[in-house]
């Protein structure tokens, strides 16, 4: 059964934990369906993971557009939700609105989502009177990197704590339909929860929430480095992949690999004909 804005909700007041899981590509999210995952994420982390690069920054609507695509073809069942990048509803409402409808249109997304609190209500009300769902995203937001100073815990103050809350609730109003909490205390993911009407989705937030999501890279051990805290390994993946690589490689160039199994016959009239020929 297809996953929407009415089963997610459902699953919160259910009491059903909703998960969802990063994806980028065709595969990985036709392997994400298969398994039931309720809900994928094109992340702009898709910038780090995927492009190398340092942070979500540089990524473009394009980039999400090109990657949104392939996981909206693999993925029957879950509900799509695409990033909006840095500066692609920033600027003005305008803009907001018709990049969401790019990734809609052009992606195939059956939401967006988009970081901030009370700053960018205006974008999340004029989205969702243009019929597009939006996701919105509290706490450690990525896109505000270089103004936190670093990937950093929020909320831990009762100030921040307080405006936290705040934004939450500003979004609701707003209308968005659900709220990613990012690298926040959990018992502060918790009291959000219980004051929201519509599903939270934690990450690094604790248990309190009404979902999980996860970078799935992450969760399968195909990172290299060091990993944040809220961090699980499921299934280390990346030891299968490099041992799989290795014997791939060994077996090549000692001749094992392709061996007769994995190897086309020809009738050997055909290559005594082509001999005569030759001669």
């Amino acid at each position: 059964m297809k996953n929407t804005v009415l089963t997610l909700l459902q699953q919160k007041q259910s009491g059903d934990k909703i998960t969802m899981l990063t994806a980028y590509d065709f595969t990985t999210a036709r392997i994400m369906d298969e398994c039931g995952v309720n809900a994928i994420l094109i992340g702009d982390s898709l910038g780090m993971v995927m492009l190398g690069y340092e942070n979500t920054l540089p990524v473009t609507m394009d980039d999400m557009v090109h990657h949104t695509a392939a996981v909206a073809r693999g993925a029957e069942n879950a509900f799509i939700v695409a990033d909006m990048p840095f500066m692609s509803y920033q600027v003005c409402v305008q803009d907001a609105v018709r990049n969401a409808g790019r990734l809609i249109q052009e992606g195939g997304a059956n939401a967006v989502k988009l970081e901030g609190g009370a700053e960018v209500c205006e974008q999340i009300r004029a989205i969702v009177n243009a019929s597009i769902p939006v996701v919105a995203h509290l706490g450690l937001t990525p896109q505000s990197v270089n103004a936190f100073g670093g990937f950093k815990v929020q909320g831990k103050s009762v100030e921040k704590a307080k405006k936290l809350l705040d934004d939450a609730k500003k979004i609701q109003e707003a209308g968005a339909c659900a709220v990613v909490l990012e690298g926040i205390p959990a018992k502060l993911a918790e009291m959000i929860t219980r004051q929201l009407s519509i599903p939270t989705i934690g990450i690094g937030a604790g248990n309190g929430c009404d979902g999980q999501v996860l970078v799935y890279q992450d969760m399968l051990g195909l990172t290299t480095g060091a990993t944040a805290k809220f961090v699980k390994c499921f299934a280390d993946v990346g030891t299968l992949m490099r041992q799989g690589i290795h014997d791939y490689i060994q077996q090549t160039k000692t001749g094992a690999f392709p061996s007769e199994e994995h190897t086309y016959a020809v009738s050997d009239d055909v290559i005594t004909e082509l001999i005569k020929e030759e001669g």
